[in-house]
């Protein structure tokens, strides 16, 4: 008998010291509500980001944990990068980023403080497009046209890789500068997929602006 009332006993100072504890904690709560601006909602911590998109400084105070695209998308309305798998898998959210072509869901803005960013957006505009645009249009190497921008803004950078003379999986020779062939094009666009299926037209127009025979 002594037993049982030693364990209710046991229970009954449990229960009182949390909810003692849980008093506290919702006492600390409010008075850092208090503390907190009036109308304000307590979040996440922020950071000051300083980028340079299509020429332009911009300074957004974002998330740590916001992608660059939704920095792109959401916060400075450029939504020509698309938001398609979101795990880096399709490239419809390819842009270019200090010259080289990126997966933008993949990334978060504050590793890109004081960088270059280039968006489909940035490369031409209508009445003035991009020749890598306009080859797009020509040849037909879009339909749906919701990969295009990532498609477009992948397509300029592969040029600037071959000229630059990096090599990819399929290069015969590593030593030797690559060419622009359908082979080395369909390698260096892989990471980039069409659901409507105009690969060969893309690859069309890509080498029509290399000056090569499409």
């Amino acid at each position: 008998m002594d037993r049982l009332v030693e364990a209710d006993m046991s229970r009954r100072d449990l229960l009182i010291a949390s909810a003692a504890s849980v008093a506290a904690g919702g006492t600390a709560a409010q008075a850092a509500d208090a503390l907190a601006p009036a109308g304000s909602t307590p979040g996440p911590p922020g950071a000051e980001v300083s980028l340079k998109v299509n020429g332009q400084d911009r300074t957004l105070t974002l998330d740590n944990r916001t992608t660059l695209l939704d920095a792109l998308r959401e916060h400075l309305q450029l939504t020509g990068a698309k938001k398609g798998c979101d795990h880096g898998q399709c490239g419809t959210c390819t842009v270019i980023v200090e010259g080289r072509r990126i997966n933008s869901c993949l990334t978060l803005a504050v590793m890109h403080q004081g960088e270059e960013i280039t968006t489909i957006e940035g490369l031409g505009k209508p009445g003035d497009l991009h020749p890598m645009q306009a080859a797009f249009v020509k040849h037909d190497g879009y339909q749906c046209g919701y990969c295009t921008p990532g498609q477009i803004c992948s397509a300029v950078s592969v040029l600037e890789e071959i000229k630059a003379g990096i090599p990819s999986h399929v290069s015969d020779d590593l030593n030797a500068r690559p060419k622009v062939t359908a082979e080395e094009l369909r390698e260096r666009m892989s990471g980039n997929i069409c659901r409507c299926g105009a690969y060969s037209n893309i690859v069309d127009a890509i080498t029509d602006v290399s000056g090569g025979r499409a």
